[in-house]
C-alpha cells in the first residue's frame, strides 16, 4: 500500500509548507516527469515511487525567477530561459530533505570531470540514471526532483585530469560531449550530468538561483 505524507519542520517553515493539492495528483505528476525523463525505456517498470511531497520554498522560486528576468534582460533566448527539471538522488532521507530546505549548493558532488565542483553543482539529465553504480533489485532511495534553467550551455570534453575545469564566462552550464554510455553505468551517469553554475562580480554563487528544488520522492 502506497502512503503518503506530509512533512511539518517548525524550524524551517519555508521548505515544507502544508500541500496545496492532493497527494495522489501530487505524486502522479511527478511520476509523469519522472518517466518522460528516462535514459533507458525498459525503466518504465523497473521503478516504484510511494510518497510525494511538494516543495515550496519561496526564496528559491523567487530567486529562479530573478534569474530568468537578468538573463532575459540580458539578451537569452526563450529557449535558453525554458525550465526544464533535473535529478538529485540520495541514500539518505535527511540528506535529501536538507537540499530542499538549503538549496543545492556547491562541493556537494564527488564528480568534477564537467568543472570544478567548489565552484558549481552537478545534477542529472535522465531520472534512471542518478547513480555510478547499478541500481540493484530492492534498493530504495530518495530523489528530488528540481526545476532548472540551463542558460547558455557549452559542450565541453570530458576532463579526468587532477585540475577541474573552471566555469566558463558567459555560460551557465557545461555538458559533455559524449552521449550517454548504457553499458557503463559510471559513465553514463558522469556522461548525463549537467554542470551548473552562476558566476556573478568574477565569483562563483554558493548556490546557483537556477536550480530550485521541486518535489521530493521515495
Amino acid at each position: 500500500q502506497r502512503e503518503y505524507f506530509q512533512l511539518v519542520l517548525p524550524f524551517l517553515p519555508a521548505g515544507f509548507p502544508a500541500e496545496s493539492e492532493e497527494s495522489g495528483s501530487l505524486l502522479q505528476r511527478a511520476v509523469a516527469v519522472l518517466q518522460s525523463s528516462y535514459l533507458d525505456s525498459t525503466s518504465q517498470d523497473g521503478f516504484q515511487y510511494s510518497q510525494a511531497i511538494l516543495v515550496e520554498n519561496d526564496l528559491f522560486l523567487s530567486e529562479l525567477k530573478a534569474f530568468a528576468r537578468a538573463k532575459e534582460a540580458a539578451g537569452y533566448s526563450q529557449e535558453e530561459l525554458q525550465e526544464t527539471f533535473a535529478f538529485l538522488l540520495f541514500d539518505k532521507e535527511e540528506e535529501a530533505k536538507e537540499v530542499c530546505q538549503t538549496g543545492l549548493r556547491v562541493n556537494s558532488s564527488s564528480i568534477s570531470t564537467l568543472g570544478d565542483p567548489a565552484k558549481g553543482v552537478y545534477i542529472s539529465k535522465y531520472a534512471d540514471c542518478l547513480h555510478p553504480r547499478p541500481w540493484h533489485h530492492g534498493k530504495s532511495g530518495y530523489i528530488v526532483i528540481c526545476k532548472l534553467i540551463k542558460g547558455k550551455v557549452r559542450v565541453i570534453a570530458e576532463n579526468s585530469t587532477t585540475t577541474s575545469t573552471c566555469p566558463s564566462p558567459g555560460y551557465d552550464c557545461h555538458v559533455s560531449n559524449h552521449g550517454p554510455t548504457k553499458s557503463s553505468p559510471c559513465q553514463a551517469f558522469e556522461q548525463s550530468q549537467y554542470y551548473v553554475y552562476e558566476v556573478s562580480g568574477g565569483s562563483t554563487a554558493e548556490r546557483p538561483r537556477q536550480v530550485c528544488p521541486y518535489i521530493f520522492l521515495a
